[in-house]
């Protein structure tokens, strides 16, 4: 097999594992609280810690265009989940913070969503190739060029 062909053999199980395993979580999201979609906002922002995101980063990196993801921000500040706040730094931009119901709903879903991450990938991958699989993607993520 050529290189060329190789990469893209590649790509393809790559995305199409990815895609499968999307419709399995998705399926089996405990969607009562919060949705899919509004999970990812909240986790992304979590990993932001107390001083929150900017929502341009948080655009940066969630599977949503930009106009969904203000208004899905938008909603979850209605709902008491983040709040939105200047940003310090630039009067023009929003900081997204979660907001203490926003951790609670989060961790409440987080641990439901995760024990079937790990059923769905970890019970599959042994340990070193959980570890492999971490590192192979984040080596082509960190390939990219920067947006």
């Amino acid at each position: 097999m050529s290189e060329p062909a190789r990469s893209i053999a590649a790509w393809e199980a790559l995305f199409r594992t990815q895609v499968a395993i999307m419709r399995r979580l998705s399926t089996d999201f405990p969607h009562d609280d919060i949705s899919f979609n509004e999970y990812d906002v909240l986790y992304t922002v979590s990993r932001a810690g107390e001083r929150g995101l900017r929502l341009r980063d948080l655009n940066k990196n969630v599977l949503l265009t930009q106009p969904s993801i203000s208004r899905l921000v938008d909603r979850l500040a209605s709902r008491n989940l983040v709040a939105k706040l200047g940003d310090p730094q630039d009067a023009r931009g929003t900081v997204i913070r979660l907001t203490d119901e926003g951790q609670a709903a989060f961790r409440a879903v987080a641990r439901v969503h995760g024990a079937t991450i790990h059923r769905v990938v970890g019970d599959c991958l042994e340990p070193e190739e959980l570890d492999m699989l971490i590192h192979l993607t984040r080596k082509l993520r960190a390939n990219l060029p920067a947006d």
